[in-house]
């Protein structure tokens, strides 16, 4: 692992690590010795051997049928845009959590609920979120499925399992003539809004994403990832920023440029080395409200853009830290994002208000840490209370163990906690953390015994909330859809049936290749 990059999620680090696996420079450059490139629609079996990768990463045999149930597309190109939004990792727990912070600490019910309490259109319903190989799905193998509208395995972004490429749906509706857009909170180049407009066959090679969004001129693309596009943080030292600007890209990475930019101009805007931080350490730290956007600012300078489109658009709206939170048993960074989602939600719903010809769908595409608020006190009276401590906090776990190692000592432990969630830790507890920070805790369950997970687990006794992990689990998620004809909605929704709807209602299968 010597030299490779280990500003990962720490969930990714401690897995990679974990499992020996090779890092991500090494990825790329083995598969710039492949000939799975820009110049190939497939890669071949027999080079991929000769490289080493399927040594290092197995192709894992499907668990879970690779028969797709047959498209039912039927007549249809109804509408003009899609805006697909994206509350990565939330589970059904995160949803109720942001309610109740939102009732409690804002005085406002989310616009989540407050949708399904009105008298408007629309369609809820579960989906069925698995992979190609596993029950339980990652993002990059979500996108896609939405993206392509076939299960993939697991970190495989548009490639199948045996190399094949398929178009992403950004790519095909800009060939009928839209307009194409990603905004997240998290990396630009990370797997959610990747799977939408790429094809690599694993997650973790953003540089390359990076280019490949080049490659393709999509027309607008904002969040974080700046690492991926300067030359002196990429393998091949390219600078791309430059190359946008030749493409007639105007490059931002900062709030204030937003508001002085031309619109009839592509948009690359990154305004952050590697994430967005979290709403809650947005919110107590002057610099970084001044000078990042929230999702909802981007979200609404896309919509402003693409609205002035006569053949319309399709835009994916990810808040993407929500399944940060989860990873990190974190319950501020969680919340408080999905709330930055929610109030993202309103925007975009008012935005298509009164119209017919938009197709908005709204979903998840795993549960993490499955966080929910637990019975306590006597006669679980106390739960109320204990969960209304979170107004207090001020900075996200993140934050708290950024600072802190082996060798921090217990005042540093307590101080960092104390300032963060204004909660005096105990002797024991801080004793906890130190364990696990020297790698020496261990729980029942092995996964929890990492530093983020444990101090998540001492914060519940604080606040109510406790996780099933920190990592993703197999629920079936909540599905909105909101458009002029929902006919082809069922109750239960498997996740390839997303592309079909998109595909079919905007009219757009001839460039999907669907007759």
């Amino acid at each position: 692992m010597e030299g490779c990059r280990r500003d990962f999620p720490p969930h990714f680090l401690y897995i990679q690590l974990k499992e020996n696996r090779i890092c991500e420079s090494e990825i790329e450059n083995r598969y710039k010795m492949s000939s799975f490139n820009k110049d190939s629609d497939k890669f071949s079996r027999k080079d991929f051997l000769k490289t080493g990768m399927l040594s290092s990463f197995a192709l894992a045999p499907a668990l879970i049928s690779t028969d797709d149930k047959p498209m039912r597309l039927v007549e249809g190109g109804s509408v003009e845009n899609v805006i697909f939004m994206v509350s990565d990792g939330m589970s059904s727990g995160t949803l109720m959590l942001a309610d109740l912070i939102s009732r409690w600490q804002y005085g406002r019910q989310s616009n989540w609920m407050k949708l399904y309490d009105s008298d408007r259109t629309y369609h809820r319903g579960l989906m069925d979120m698995a992979s190609n190989n596993s029950p339980v799905t990652d993002s990059a193998a979500a996108s896609s499925s939405w993206a392509c509208g076939r299960r993939l395995n697991n970190g495989a972004i548009n490639v199948g399992p045996n190399g094949e490429r398929y178009k992403p749906i950004l790519k095909i509706f800009q060939e009928a003539g839209k307009k194409t857009g990603l905004v997240t909170t998290t990396r630009i180049t990370h797997a959610t809004p990747a799977g939408f407009g790429t094809n690599v066959p694993y997650r973790e090679m953003e540089d390359e994403i990076a280019v490949q969004y080049l490659e393709h001129k999509y027309d607008l693309l904002m969040g974080g990832g700046l690492r991926h596009f300067v030359a002196s943080e990429r393998d091949d030292e390219r600078d791309l920023l430059t190359a946008y600007r030749r493409e007639g890209y105007q490059v931002v990475r900062d709030r204030e440029d937003l508001n002085l930019l031309s619109t009839d101009r592509k948009l690359l805007g990154l305004f952050a080395d590697s994430h967005l931080p979290y709403t809650i350490d947005r919110n107590h730290v002057k610099e970084i409200e001044q000078s990042v956007p929230t999702l909802n600012e981007m979200a609404g300078i896309a919509l402003d853009r693409f609205s002035r489109s006569r053949d319309g658009f399709i835009l994916q709206i990810e808040g993407g830290r929500v399944d940060h939170g989860g990873h990190d048993n974190d319950p501020a960074g969680l919340i408080y994002d999905q709330i930055a989602f929610d109030e993202t939600l309103g925007t975009v719903l008012d935005f298509v208000e009164g119209r017919d010809d938009t197709l908005l769908i709204i979903t998840t595409d795993h549960g993490t840490g499955n966080p929910g608020l637990n019975g306590m006190g006597d006669r679980y009276t106390a739960s109320d209370d204990l969960l209304k401590n979170l107004y207090r906090f001020r900075r996200s776990s993140e934050w708290v163990l950024d600072d802190l190692d082996e060798s921090s000592s217990e005042s540093r432990i307590r101080e960092r906690v104390k300032h963060a969630t204004d909660i005096g830790l105990s002797p024991e507890e801080v004793n906890m953390i130190t364990g696990a920070l020297k790698g020496q805790y261990r729980t029942p369950y092995r996964e929890q015994s990492e530093p983020t997970a444990v101090l998540g687990a001492l914060l519940a006794n604080y606040i109510g909330i406790n996780w099933t992990s920190t990592a993703h689990t197999s629920d079936y998620v909540e599905l909105v859809v909101i458009a002029p004809e929902l006919n082809q909605v069922d109750g239960l929704t498997r996740n390839t049936e997303l592309f079909d709807l998109m595909v079919n209602s905007a009219g757009v299968k001839a460039q999907a290749g669907v007759r």
